[in-house]
């Protein structure tokens, strides 16, 4: 007698285990149906579904779960990578700001997966505004390629490139020193030129407020594929989604979970939702966001919680009904709003609820 046809066999809901896009899910407890003789091997391969894909504006489909790499150590960062891609994960999001994009490089060597399968994302910094190429190329040396799928101004505050510092150069009184005559629009000249070349694929924003984007749009001969922004349950921005879904700009999602003991993970709303489908708090707020076509970029270098998010988000997303959106939608209008990340740019970046310059 044959050990069912894996093909064949369904699982009940008493078997729980962990399952990853080709390889192999472990039951705790054997198939009922399995003859006596081998119900001492009780693993059969699966092949769930992999991460959904987003249409961009230009037509490119990015993979809508990524693994965010900021504030990674660079010891950690080639292992979280690298085991990111042997689970499934084809969507690597970098930047030159962090630091770890030549870890992040050998991290996708060593997974042994074509780059040609890999969706690869890194920004520019403050510093590079008025020198884009150049900050590109240092980053493609870093990664160990020579193109990106997707670069993106990380901020828009270009820093001034002559300052005392290379990454954040500031004044006398101690703030950020910030290059206030040049223009955003002159950056994003400067992008558009990178896709001409064929060293990118695609360009977006990242931390581009209404107000920010309305300084490239009116002269950009492209429209930024994506801007990536602090979203979550309890900083949902949901206006500016409407005006990012009005000119058909994809939303990604940075510090989708929060950050470090975030309460967000503790909230009876989303306890409640993930208790009744049977779910992890985690799988509900990333499942929120890619219900949402929202890309989520969750950060992690365990290896567990790396592979629980990428399938506990393709399962959350499937099992949210639109009741669970709505009341996750309307936590921070419940009082709940709070930003995780505010860095002190002395800049009006335009955002609702970003504390005040000083």
């Amino acid at each position: 007698m044959s050990i069912p046809d894996n093909r064949n066999f369904k699982a009940d809901k008493s078997m729980t285990g962990t399952a990853n896009n080709g390889k192999r899910l472990i039951l705790d407890g054997p198939p009922p149906d399995l003859p006596a003789s081998y119900r001492c091997i009780f693993s059969v391969t699966l092949k769930m579904s992999a991460a959904p894909k987003i249409k961009l504006n230009n037509g490119m489909e990015i993979p809508a779960i990524g693994l965010g790499t900021w504030q990674s150590k660079p010891e950690e960062v080639v292992a979280a990578v690298s085991h990111a891609l042997k689970e499934g994960y084809r969507h690597i999001d970098c930047a030159w700001g962090y630091g770890n994009e030549k870890d992040v490089g050998e991290g996708i060597r060593q997974s042994g997966i074509p780059r040609s399968d890999i969706w690869i994302t890194s920004k520019l910094w403050g510093t590079y505004h008025s020198r884009v190429e150049e900050c590109l190329d240092q980053t493609l040396s870093n990664l160990g390629t020579d193109y990106l799928d997707l670069y993106l101004i990380h901020w828009p505050v270009p820093l001034n490139p002559n300052g005392n510092h290379p990454v954040f150069p500031t004044l006398p009184n101690g703030k950020r020193d910030v290059d206030h005559s040049w223009k955003l629009s002159d950056t994003w000249k400067q992008m558009e030129e990178m896709v001409t070349k064929g060293k990118v694929k695609a360009i977006g924003i990242s931390n581009f407020s209404v107000k920010k984007m309305e300084e490239i749009l009116p002269t950009a001969t492209i429209i930024p594929a994506t801007n990536q922004l602090e979203l979550h349950p309890y900083n949902p921005q949901h206006e500016l989604l409407a005006y990012l879904k009005d000119k058909g700009i994809v939303p990604q999602a940075y510090s989708p979970l929060g950050s470090t003991g975030s309460p967000l993970l503790k909230d009876e709303v989303i306890l409640g939702i993930a208790q009744e489908h049977s779910i992890e708090a985690a799988d509900v707020v990333l499942g929120w966001l890619v219900a949402k076509h929202i890309i989520a970029l969750p950060k992690s270098v365990t290896p567990t919680r790396i592979t629980a998010n990428l399938n506990g988000a393709i399962a959350g997303s499937s099992k949210l009904d639109k009741d669970d959106i709505a009341k996750i939608d309307g936590l921070a209008a419940a009082g709940k709003q709070k930003r995780f990340i505010m860095p002190p740019w002395p800049v009006d970046l335009g955002f609702d609820n970003w504390p005040p310059l000083v």
